[in-house]
């Protein structure tokens, strides 16, 4: 596929030179690309799950570690393979449904192939387990004497040209369905700022006070849908060291809110006042702790003590399987200096006097907070809101155990 490759070095460079902004957009950008990937893909007679689960982790792990602070990234690769094993499950199902449909039509089933008929149609029934069956492995649990009252009808269907295109058909629509979920998965990504922000009426009231904190266009959304039926003012803590609140607070203004912009040393000062904290997050924990921008976990513990409700808004792009106990995630990085100080400020630190060239200031600058799920009051995301308690339980419907853990890419 030198077509697909080529668009994963654009994105893998992208992702490396930081030239993505948001989650939303790495999430989007993502799964196009996995989905030109699914696409381009010649699938196998056999094994077409196993085949497409094994590109796409191949693709998953160069993005990954081209970026691994951005979540999104994982979460999204990781939410295509559960789809795939989804889509893979429900073509075997419907396999057997068929199998067994053929089956009840000959009055001479023993006792032992009508017990094996309903374990399966009661796995079917049940739904997916944890690590779905393939096609394969559900049939080699067909008792002996079944396979052997049918072989003479499975061996003439596998013969004929009937079967290879039946087998064609089941091919395309393998794929075909992963295509249509991958779609699905996209405009629910393009559509969450949307689907959020319909929830704003039902949470914020009249004359309320709203703080929130840095800028997140999920939160500008929201406040945006809930001035149309309420009229509220806005707290925007400023969100240093790279002042992202200062746009933020404009494009609260122009959009007719009444809008404050405070300090971040302000939030305690000014959380008394405050009804409720409404923030955007960069990833959202399996344990229910989230991580943001730095100084987030300074307003949460504010909203704490003076019982302030704290609540995130965020797609379910950023619900992340892992914990942040997982080696995997980087709970933080250190962004340049210069943010905090000019280079030239920073030269006049030095120790020149012994000639080493060691600074005697330090300058730490990290990029993200992470707020531990006590702090957190309620999440708001496109399908509804969620205690903190049940976000793994969200998070389950959404990936698979077997790839919560992306093997690492390893580098000859």
């Amino acid at each position: 596929m030198p077509g697909t490759q080529i668009l994963v070095n654009e994105l893998v460079t992208k992702l490396r030179k930081r030239k993505v902004e948001g989650s939303q957009a790495t999430a989007l950008l993502t799964a196009e690309l996995l989905r030109s990937v699914i696409s381009q893909l010649k699938v196998p007679q056999t094994n077409q799950a196993e085949t497409l689960i094994e590109a796409v982790k191949s693709v998953g792990e160069q993005l990954v570690a081209a970026n691994p602070v951005e979540l999104a990234v994982g979460n999204i690769v990781k939410r295509v393979l559960h789809v795939i094993r989804e889509e893979d499950f429900s073509v075997a199902t419907n396999a057997l449904r068929g199998l067994v449909s053929s089956a009840g039509g000959d009055n001479r089933d023993t006792a032992e192939q009508k017990d094996f008929r309903a374990q399966n149609v009661a796995a079917v029934a049940a739904g997916p387990p944890s690590r779905p069956p393939s096609l394969h492995s559900l049939l080699d649990r067909t008792p002996d004497s079944a396979i052997a009252h049918h072989s003479s009808y499975i061996g003439d269907s596998f013969e004929g040209k009937g079967k290879s295109a039946d087998r064609n058909t089941e091919i395309w629509k393998l794929k075909h369905d992963v295509k249509r979920a991958v779609n699905e998965l996209i405009e629910d990504i393009n559509s969450c700022h949307e689907q959020i922000a319909e929830h704003a009426v039902e949470l914020i009231h009249q004359n309320e006070i709203i703080l929130t904190f840095g800028r997140s266009r999920t939160v500008r959304e929201f406040l945006c849908a809930a001035k149309e039926k309420r009229s509220f003012r806005v707290f925007v803590a400023e969100g240093a060291p790279k002042y992202q609140g200062h746009a933020l607070a404009k494009d609260l203004v122009a959009r007719g809110l009444q809008t404050t912009l405070i300090t971040d040393s302000a939030v305690f000062a000014m959380i008394s006042r405050v009804n409720m904290v409404v923030v955007g997050v960069h990833a959202v924990m399996a344990n229910g702790g989230v991580l943001g921008p730095v100084g987030l976990n300074m307003v949460a513990l504010a909203a704490r003590k003076h019982a302030v409700p704290f609540v995130v808004v965020a797609g379910t792009h950023k619900l992340c399987p892992l914990y942040p106990q997982n080696p995997q995630v980087l709970l933080n990085e250190m962004r340049c200096p210069s943010e905090l100080l000019q280079y030239g400020e920073f030269s006049d630190c030095m120790d020149f006097s012994i000639g080493s060239g060691n600074p005697l200031l330090n300058v730490v600058n990290p990029a993200f907070d992470y707020v531990s799920p006590e702090l957190v009051s309620l999440f708001i995301t496109d399908i509804g809101g969620y205690n903190p308690s049940f976000m793994h339980r969200l998070i389950a419907d959404y990936y698979s155990a077997d790839d919560v853990n992306l093997p690492k890419k390893t580098t000859s």
